[in-house]
């Protein structure tokens, strides 16, 4: 505050008191912007009944902690990662594997199936997004055909297909999010303002696929991608 003009009546403590009144206003005004409290929306809640939820399909095959899933479009396969280090591609029907591959490292924390269900793309610890191509052939040495796509300077911790194979978002441990081309590799666009370790994302369900929200601890952001 200026100290220009002051009279001599005017003390320290005046101004400190004055410094808090303006403090107090300016919160008041803050407040009129803020969301609802989560108490108050509670309040208004209706009580949900009891869910019934029935097993339907058990997959085995794991050999520690499951970490990520994702359904292919055709609502029949899934592909899981895991802590030992595997991820594998299931039919959810017969419960029978389709493909199997081990990544060279374990805590594989993130697996997406593509939108055509042609390819997976995974990663974890080992700080990249790998893609997988999918064939008919069970046998087929997956691994032979891994394209690493993008690269975190910390662990990966989710990854998602756009609305096409072409493109794919990355959430890392580095603080940031990623937008990649998957034929070349290399970065379309980098999300920063995130003040932590990026631990999920997930993209709206539009024709477009081009807003995402991304999770750090007790925060939420929604992102656009540009053109």
């Amino acid at each position: 505050m200026a100290t220009e003009g002051l009279h001599e009546n005017e003390t320290l403590a005046s101004l400190k008191n004055e410094a808090e009144s303006l403090k107090g206003k300016l919160e008041e005004e803050r407040a009129k912007l803020h969301d609802v409290e989560l108490h108050q929306v509670a309040e208004r809640v209706e009580a949900l009944g009891q869910f019934v939820m029935k097993t339907r399909r058990t997959l085995k095959g794991h050999g520690n902690k499951v970490l990520c899933m994702d359904w292919c479009k055709d609502k029949r396969r899934i592909v899981s990662s895991s802590q030992d280090g595997k991820v594998i591609v299931w039919d959810s029907f017969t419960t029978n594997k389709e493909h199997a591959v081990t990544m060279p490292c374990t805590w594989v924390m993130a697996c997406a199936y593509a939108p055509s269900g042609c390819a997976i793309a995974c990663g974890g610890l080992d700080n990249k997004c790998s893609v997988y191509p999918l064939t008919f052939d069970k046998n087929e040495n997956m691994a032979a055909k891994k394209k690493s796509v993008a690269m975190h300077t910390n662990y990966l911790s989710a990854c998602s297909f756009t609305n096409s194979d072409m493109q794919i978002l990355t959430a890392s441990g580095d603080g940031t999010c990623a937008l990649w081309d998957v034929e070349s590799g290399q970065l379309l666009q980098s999300f920063h303002g995130h003040g932590a370790d990026v631990l999920c994302l997930d993209l709206a369900p539009s024709e477009t696929g081009n807003t995402f929200v991304s999770g750090v601890v007790c925060c939420l952001q929604v992102i656009t991608i540009t053109p």
